[in-house]
């Protein structure tokens, strides 16, 4: 979903809201995440006297019980029934980045915005009969513990995969805590000999920042932001860093194709390219205007900068853009983007399921149009049509910097 993982973590009981700290390895960067955990048991909401089923919902209730009583197919299991249910309500809500992500989709989008999880380190893949099939990252605890490139993945612990079971069900089973050791069972070719193997899962970076220097000028640094995850503003440091070290004076931000991520981490990414000033500012139904400022100048903000943008680029990856043009600091060059200026908190239910509910908007201050209205507009614009194999973008920046 384009633009839709701008958001606050929350989690706490149904009775009790508290803070955790969470400490990031990678880089040594950390982040806090605020988490609340909504109960589902008889109703939508753990605190059942608070919201009963029966007396909001009544219509429902009685429509799934007059299938249980008279279907003449057997029910689906009770998750599914509940995740339509949801599916349901959240759409009769009409709000566009409200939505619901079922268990394995949410703890694979948890792991991309935290940037590790904890896993064996393989790639998967399907082979011509839709088996899922392994492929070892080196030095992983999965080639340290003797899986090879091309094993069939027969069955993870107590699941059984087979080429019905998804590769994020199938991934999510694998994955899991740092330290804890997981079975997997195996056929490897050429005569597929089922085997077993016990992996211990090791923490695995997933990175959100790929850098390189320009082909064409290599006093040109490319840093590429996939997401803005946890990791992303170190990882983001470390890349002009060694991109600086092997001759680079001029840089590009590439946010093409980022639909945004964590909201500070947006703004944290922000300050370090500015010297002071406002980056956004955030409201939350009835509550009061909160400002995110730059509170002292950034190690990046003198370098020279572009940033290229597009129809893909929303959210978080936003607010980077919005705020650096509007202080003038960097020109946006490509076309318009995709213009999400909501925030949205994330409840993870029981059953580690997540509802995504829309509860704030951002904006630059001074900034017209706003961002919700058509997106960011470049400063240099670049035209997609009729384009030859090269990069129009990076055409683009390459005669900015030529040119400044």
């Amino acid at each position: 979903m384009i633009g839709g993982i701008l958001q606050i973590v929350l989690k706490s009981s149904p009775f009790q809201r508290k803070y955790m700290n969470i400490k990031k390895t990678l880089l040594s960067y950390s982040v806090f995440f605020l988490t609340l955990v909504i109960t589902f048991g008889a109703g939508f909401w753990a605190h059942s006297q608070l919201y009963p089923t029966s007396a909001h919902f009544p219509v429902l209730s009685e429509a799934y019980q007059l299938i249980l009583d008279h279907g003449y197919k057997d029910p689906p299991p009770v998750p599914q029934m509940e995740y339509g249910a949801i599916q349901g309500m959240v759409q009769a809500y009409g709000e566009p980045h409200t939505y619901f992500i079922e268990p394995a989709q949410a703890e694979l989008r948890n792991d991309t915005l935290e940037g590790s999880y904890g896993g064996i380190g393989a790639q998967m893949s399907r082979d011509a009969e839709g088996y899922i099939v392994l492929h070892p990252f080196a030095d992983s605890p999965a080639s340290q513990a003797g899986l090879l490139d091309g094993d069939r993945l027969l069955k993870v612990d107590d699941l059984k995969i087979t080429p019905e079971t998804s590769t994020e069900e199938t991934i999510a089973a694998v994955r899991g805590p740092e330290g804890k050791t997981v079975t997997l069972l195996i056929a490897r070719p050429p005569d597929y000999t089922e085997m077993e193997f016990k992996v211990k899962r090791a923490n695995i970076p997933l990175p959100s920042v790929t850098w390189n220097l320009d082909t064409l000028d290599n006093q040109i640094g490319i840093v590429h932001v996939n997401v803005i995850a946890a990791s992303t503003p170190a990882e983001i440091q470390g890349a002009v860093s060694d991109l600086q070290e092997r001759g680079a004076l001029n840089f590009i931000l590439d946010l093409r194709g980022n639909g945004g991520g964590l909201l500070v981490e947006g703004v944290d990414i922000a300050r370090l390219f500015l010297s002071d000033g406002l980056v956004i500012q955030q409201q939350y139904k009835g509550e009061d205007v909160k400002t995110y400022e730059v509170e002292k100048p950034g190690p990046l903000n003198q370098i020279p900068l572009v940033i290229l943008v597009d129809g893909n680029t929303a959210s978080a990856a936003e607010i980077i853009a919005g705020s650096l043009q509007m202080q003038q600091r960097a020109p946006l060059i490509g076309t318009s983007t995709y213009g999400k200026d909501s925030v949205q908190l994330v409840f993870e239910l029981q059953d580690k399921s997540s509802l995504n509910v829309t509860s704030a908007k951002w904006w630059v201050p001074g900034l017209e149009p706003p961002v919700g209205e058509g997106g960011l507009q470049p400063n240099i614009t670049v035209s997609t049509e009729n384009a030859s194999e090269d990069d129009p973008f990076m055409d683009a920046a390459r005669l900015y910097f030529t040119e400044k």
